[in-house]
């Protein structure tokens, strides 16, 4: 029986595919056999670097924030992170003090304790009204409003978490500082006046409490849109489920939209947190810049960590020594170490609830 040339073209497919299901596939042949392209090696070549670029970013931090703060780090000692008393000590007297061989001023002591405490508090009291706030706002943008409105008003948030902060350090100035001192803080005291953080004086208005409004005010937004986005991406088959069952749109909600949408709203709201740990000029301008003690209520002036640095940058300039300097850069690397531990954690959570299949934001 002759074979005619169909069969023979059948026959070597056939074999082809053979060899091709031991190396993966047809599309494994053909990746054996064509070349790589120079534009798909460009490409992959590209996107390496810059997939790497972030680590590499991160380890550059590292090592300036290692080596600026090691200064300080030999001198100070653990005591950096468990003393109140931050003193850059006698910046024109010819008396030094040295330390695990470091010199710095005669005096000089450095204690971040109270710029932890404050940045921590604040960040929490932003965290905790935020969350409510964020999540009410985007349920309000996705599920309440007509389309067409909610887009407006999505515009409008995303405008908001776009504002310079020292435009809002302006507007905390102006309007929440005299509000605080004023109106709230006394009607706050009045009626949770027996709990004794909520307990007066109340002062001017300056400190925790106007630092943590107006972090909230930044970080609302941001945790809002992305909620907002994560929202929009639950599955429209399911809720049309739960509705023919007979629940109400707050109980679709509350079983189905929330559920799905819940880590990516941790996302979200860990992305503000990080926002709030690092904000600097507005917490400068509202938070009374404080050092040396710990706030006794919520009303007391505080300091924080990104806040301190700028406040203090001009006068460490002048220290001869450089120490003060190099305490502020290991002020820096301990709200890095700070920033990475909360982070983290966070984004391992999140990808672990991705491979379980739960949804995220991108």
């Amino acid at each position: 029986m002759i074979a005619t040339p169909g069969r023979d073209d059948l026959a070597d497919r056939v074999r082809e595919g053979a060899a091709g299901r031991k190396a993966g596939g047809a599309l494994g042949v053909l990746q054996g056999r064509l070349p790589m392209r120079a534009g798909d090696l460009l490409l992959k070549v590209v996107t390496g670097v810059v997939a790497a670029g972030a680590l590499i970013a991160m380890l550059a931090i590292l090592v300036f924030l290692l080596r600026d703060s090691w200064p300080s780090i030999l001198y100070n000692g653990w005591h950096f992170i468990t003393t109140l008393t931050w003193n850059v000590g006698s910046l024109y007297s010819r008396a030094l003090s040295h330390r695990n061989g470091a010199t710095a001023a005669f005096g000089a002591a450095y204690g971040i304790v109270p710029f932890i405490v404050g940045t921590v508090l604040s960040s929490l009291i932003a965290v905790v009204l935020a969350i409510p706030l964020s999540v009410a706002l985007a349920l309000l943008l996705v599920e309440y409003l007509p389309a067409r409105i909610g887009e407006s008003l999505s515009f409008v948030v995303e405008l908001l978490a776009g504002v310079p902060s020292v435009v809002l350090g302006l507007w905390g100035i102006a309007v929440l500082i005299p509000w605080i001192g004023h109106d709230f803080g006394p009607w706050l005291s009045h009626w949770l006046g027996w709990i004794p953080f909520f307990r007066g004086p109340i002062g001017s208005g300056q400190g925790l409490l106007a630092s943590g409004l107006i972090l909230t005010v930044m970080i609302t937004p941001i945790i809002a849109a992305s909620t907002r986005d994560v929202l929009r991406q639950t599955p429209r088959e399911t809720k049309d489920g739960a509705r023919a069952l007979g629940l109400t749109r707050w109980e679709v909600i509350r079983a189905v939209s929330l559920p799905w949408a819940s880590s990516g709203i941790f996302g979200a709201v860990v992305l503000g947190l990080g926002r709030a740990l690092g904000e600097t000029m507005a917490v400068l301008m509202v938070s009374g810049s404080a050092a040396n003690y710990l706030p006794s209520n919520i009303y007391s002036p505080i300091g924080t960590m990104a806040a301190t640095i700028v406040s203090q940058l001009d006068s460490a300039m002048t220290d001869p020594t450089g120490m003060a300097v190099h305490a502020l850069a290991e002020v820096a690397l301990v709200l890095f170490l700070i920033s990475v531990v909360v982070n983290v954690p966070a984004r391992l959570l999140l990808s672990a609830a991705a491979r379980r299949g739960g949804p995220e934001t991108q």
